[in-house]
C-alpha cells in the first residue's frame, strides 16, 4: 500500500471520525517541546468534543505535567503501561496495567538488561527521562546522543534476548515486559475513559504518527496519517499510514484537525 496525501482522504469517511490517537514526540513536539500548532489543534478538538487521547513511550514521570496541563482526555505513556489524566478536581489520576507486585519485580529485571546494555556497548546512554520511567528502560539513539542502525537494532537485539518487548521510537529504543503495547493501550484508555470497545468502531478513530513504534497502530486503523517527517522511516515500517499530512510534526498534525473539523462544518460554511 502506497501513501496517499492527506487531500485524498474523502470527507465521507473524516464526518465519520469522532476520536483522535496520537503519538506525542516528533508528531505533536518538535525536541521535546510541542508546537504551538499541535497546542492548537489539541483546543480545536476539544472544543468540538473530540476526544484525543496521546499514547507515547515517554515515561510516567515526563507525560504528568503534560496530560495536567494540554486538553486532551488522558496520556498513555510507556507504551501502553501508565495513564494518566486530570481528574474532575483538577488533580492527577494516574492507572498502571500491571498490578505493583509486578512493577516491582520487573523494574529489577529492567535495570539488569539495561546495565548489560551499557556494559556491552560503552558508548550508548540511557535516555536523559530514564528517571520518570517505572515500567520500561529507554537508549538514547537520535535526542541527545546519536546512534547508527546496526547500533540500534543491536540494543533493540540485547533487549529482546534479556527476555524483554522492544520497539524503536524517533528518539528512544524502548524495552518493557508484558504483553502491552501502543494498540493495547489504546484499547485500555478509550474503554476506561469512554465505556467504549475501538475495535467495535475502528471507522470512528484516527492514529497520527511518525515512526516505526507506530507501525501497529497504522495497520490496525483503517483511518491512519503519518506527519510528514514519516518519511524517514518508511523503509522501515511494516505498515504504512493511509494517508500522510504536507507537514512535518505539530504542522502536519494541525493539518489532520483542519482535514477532521471542516468536514463536519455545513456546507457553505466559511
Amino acid at each position: 500500500m502506497s501513501l496517499l496525501p492527506l487531500s485524498h482522504w474523502p470527507s465521507s469517511e473524516r464526518v465519520q471520525v469522532h476520536g483522535v490517537l496520537t503519538d506525542i514526540d516528533d508528531t505533536l513536539t518538535c525536541e521535546g517541546v510541542i508546537a504551538q500548532e499541535a497546542l492548537d489543534a489539541l483546543s480545536k478538538l476539544h472544543a468540538a468534543g473530540l476526544p484525543v487521547f496521546a499514547i507515547t513511550g515517554r515515561p510516567a514521570g515526563w507525560s504528568e505535567a503534560f496530560s495536567l496541563s494540554w486538553p486532551v482526555n488522558a496520556i498513555v505513556a510507556e507504551n501502553g503501561a501508565v495513564a494518566l489524566s486530570k481528574g474532575s478536581d483538577g488533580q492527577l489520576v494516574k492507572r498502571y496495567l500491571q498490578s505493583a507486585d509486578a512493577r516491582r519485580a520487573n523494574f529489577t529485571r529492567l535495570q539488569s538488561v539495561a546495565q548489560a546494555i551499557l556494559q556491552a556497548l560503552p558508548h550508548v546512554r540511557l535516555a536523559t527521562d530514564s528517571p520518570g520511567r517505572e515500567t520500561d528502560i529507554a537508549i538514547d539513539h537520535s535526542e541527545f546522543a546519536h546512534l547508527n542502525p546496526a547500533d540500534i537494532e543491536r540494543v533493540a537485539g540485547l533487549m529482546r534476548d534479556g527476555g524483554l518487548n522492544a520497539t524503536v521510537s524517533s528518539i528512544h529504543i524502548n524495552g518493557w515486559i508484558g504483553d502491552h503495547d501502543k494498540l493495547a493501550g489504546a484499547r485500555w484508555i478509550v474503554k476506561a475513559h469512554l465505556g467504549r470497545d475501538i475495535d467495535a468502531e475502528l471507522a470512528h478513530w484516527v492514529y497520527v504518527g511518525d515512526s516505526t513504534n507506530d507501525a501497529r497502530m497504522f495497520g490496525h486503523f483503517p483511518h491512519s496519517v503519518g506527519v510528514a517527517n514519516v518519511a524517514r522511516f518508511v523503509d522501515q515500517l511494516e505498515h504504512l499510514p493511509r494517508y500522510v499530512a504536507p507537514s512535518e510534526r505539530g504542522a502536519g498534525f494541525a493539518e489532520v484537525t483542519h482535514a477532521l473539523l471542516s468536514a463536519r462544518q455545513p456546507a457553505g460554511a466559511p
